[in-house]
C-alpha cells in the first residue's frame, strides 16, 4: 500500500508541474505568439501607454521566457515580487497574480469565495450520490418495473434540462411564490439558518443534474455486475441477497462512480458558473464570469489553477480509494 502510495504521490507531483507550465503557456504565451499585447490584456485597452509600460515591467515580459516560467511557478510556492514603473508590489504565496485593474493579490480575492464555493459542491455531491445511487440500485434490481421506468425518465429529465431553467423554476415557485425559502445568500458565520435556507435550492438544483447521471451510470454498472459468475455463485452458496448485493455487487459498482465523482467534485470546487449566477452566490464560479466582463486576466488564471489543482487533488483522493475498494488496485 505505501509503494502504491508513493507512486500516485510522485505522478501528482509531476502532473503539478505540468497543469502550472501549461496554465503558464495558454495565458502568456499563445497571446504573446497571436500578437496579442498581454499587458494591455491586464490593464485594459482603454490605459494609457505608461500604465501598460509599468505593468509589462512588473510581470517581466520582456525577460527570457525560461525567466517568466520560473517566477509564475516560484510565485505559487514561494511568493512573488513585482517591481517597475516606480513601485513595488510584493504578493505572498501562494500567489496566483496580482491584479492591477482592482490592484488586488488573486489569493485573497479566491480565498473569500472559496468557502461559498466548496460548501455549494459538497452539499449537492452528498444529494446527488444518496439519491442517484440508490435510485440506480433500485432500478438494476428492479429492472423493467414501473419504478425503473419512472426513474430513468426523472433520470433522462435532470440530464437534459439546463441546470438555468431548473434553477429559475425552483426560486419562481419556492422562494418567491410559495415563499417558503429566503432566496438572498447570507454568510454561514453570521446565520446558519439564513445560509441553509439559501443553499437548500442550489443543492437541489445542482443535484438534480448529477443525480440523474449518477442513476444512469449505477444502473448499467449494477446490471452488467449482477450478471457476473461470482455473484451467481454467492447466491448458489446461499448467501443473502442484502450481503450479495451490499458486501459483493455494491463494491464493483463505486468503482465507476468514485471516478465520475474525483472528476465531477474536482471541476465544481473550481466554481459552478452557472449555479451561482443563477442563485447569486459569491463564489468562484461568479469571481471568473465577473472577471471575463472585466477582462480581468489574473483572476482567470487564478481560478483556473484552482480548478485544476482541485481536480488534481480529487484523482488522487479517489486513486487511494480505488486501492481500499479493490486490492488489485495497489498492484497496479
Amino acid at each position: 500500500m505505501l509503494a502504491y502510495l508513493i507512486r500516485r504521490l510522485f505522478a501528482a507531483a509531476v502532473m503539478l508541474v505540468v497543469i502550472v507550465m501549461v496554465v503558464f503557456g495558454i495565458f502568456f504565451l499563445v497571446p504573446k505568439w497571436a500578437g496579442v499585447d498581454i499587458a494591455t490584456s491586464f490593464v485594459g485597452k482603454q490605459a494609457d501607454p505608461a500604465a501598460v509600460e509599468g505593468v509589462r515591467q512588473k510581470l517581466g515580459l520582456g525577460d527570457p521566457i525560461y525567466a517568466q516560467v520560473w517566477e509564475f511557478f516560484k510565485g505559487i510556492f514561494a511568493g512573488r515580487t513585482y517591481s517597475g514603473g516606480g513601485d513595488t508590489i510584493h504578493c505572498a504565496a501562494p500567489c496566483f497574480g496580482y491584479s492591477f485593474r482592482s490592484e488586488q493579490a488573486v489569493w485573497p480575492v479566491l480565498t473569500d469565495r472559496f468557502p461559498v464555493t466548496l460548501s455549494l459542491a459538497l452539499g449537492a455531491a452528498v444529494l446527488w450520490l444518496i439519491f442517484g445511487v440508490a435510485a440506480g440500485v433500485l432500478s438494476a434490481l428492479k429492472r423493467g418495473t414501473l419504478w425503473d421506468r419512472g426513474a430513468m425518465v426523472v433520470a433522462l429529465a435532470g440530464v437534459s434540462l439546463p441546470i438555468y431553467f431548473t434553477g429559475m423554476l425552483s426560486l419562481a415557485v419556492f422562494a418567491f411564490g410559495l415563499k417558503w425559502i429566503d432566496a438572498q445568500y447570507v454568510p454561514l458565520d453570521e446565520s446558519f439558518s439564513g445560509w441553509f435556507g439559501a443553499m437548500i435550492l442550489p443543492w437541489i438544483t445542482l443535484a438534480f443534474l448529477y443525480a440523474a447521471m449518477y442513476a444512469r451510470i449505477t444502473r448499467a454498472t449494477m446490471l452488467e455486475i449482477l450478471g457476473e459468475d461470482y455473484i451467481r455463485t454467492a447466491r448458489a452458496k446461499g448467501l443473502k441477497e442484502q450481503t450479495v448485493i451490499g458486501k459483493h455487487a455494491m463494491r464493483s459498482t463505486m468503482t465507476p462512480i468514485l471516478t465520475m465523482l474525483g472528476m465531477d467534485l474536482g471541476a465544481l470546487i473550481g466554481g459552478a458558473i452557472l449555479t451561482e449566477s443563477t442563485f447569486n452566490l459569491p463564489g468562484l464560479g461568479r469571481a471568473v464570469l465577473d472577471a471575463i466582463r472585466n477582462q480581468d486576466l489574473p483572476i482567470i488564471v487564478g481560478v483556473t489553477l484552482i480548478t485544476s489543482l482541485a481536480v488534481l487533488f480529487a484523482n488522487l483522493v479517489v486513486d487511494v480509494l480505488y486501492a481500499v475498494i479493490d486490492p488489485r488496485v495497489r498492484l497496479s
